[in-house]
């Protein structure tokens, strides 16, 4: 399993001590590959091709100074059709990024059943981010969502909740690394 291989070796003088599995999940058109894009090449796309079944890609990441990890990220296709491939997807799951979009109320009710799909399917217990995403559009068309009722969910949920913008950058990369330090403590 990805989330019990442990290394050291030098990378640009730094200590890579552990490579993750980080799974992206959440309703279709929320912008997972948006976000994905923008914390893989900080760059920002209007349109993406759908995500079929489900894209890897891998990024080293510096959670402390001179020190590194290695993240293997499933972006994980939104749409009902792939649910069957989900328990295989979860599989060696060291975090998760459950994503829903600021802007569509619904969006917030699925990604609460794709939490619950996950605990249901996992045996154990990963670190998650919860992302609301597209805070760029809340200057435009207003608060949709209750922040409130998001944090208290999160919090309810034992996850952390952070707003972010695929399409400015906002907090993106936040989130990658807040999930990073918690699965980093957890095999710590």
């Amino acid at each position: 399993m990805i989330n019990d291989y442990r290394f050291k070796n030098k990378i640009n003088n730094n200590i890579m001590e552990f490579t993750f599995k980080v799974i992206i999940v959440g309703p279709s058109a929320v912008g997972k590959t948006s976000l994905l894009n923008r914390f893989m090449h900080n760059q920002f796309a209007l349109k993406y091709k759908l995500t079929i079944g489900v894209d890897f890609l891998t990024k080293t990441v510096e959670y402390q100074p001179s020190k590194s990890v290695k993240l293997h990220i499933w972006d994980i296709g939104g749409q009902e059709r792939f649910k069957f491939l989900h328990r295989s997807f979860y599989e060696g799951a060291s975090g998760a990024l459950i994503a829903f979009d600021l802007s569509r109320q619904n969006t917030f009710s699925s990604m609460k059943n794709w939490l619950s799909e996950m605990r249901s399917i996992m045996t154990n217990e990963i670190p998650k981010v919860i992302i609301g995403n597209k805070t760029d559009l809340i200057p435009e068309i207003g608060q949709i969502i209750d922040r409130s009722a998001i944090e208290q969910y999160a919090k309810n949920e034992d996850c952390l909740y952070i707003e972010t913008s695929a399409k400015t950058g906002e907090n993106v990369e936040k989130a990658f690394l807040e999930l990073t330090q918690c699965m980093v403590k957890k095999v710590g």
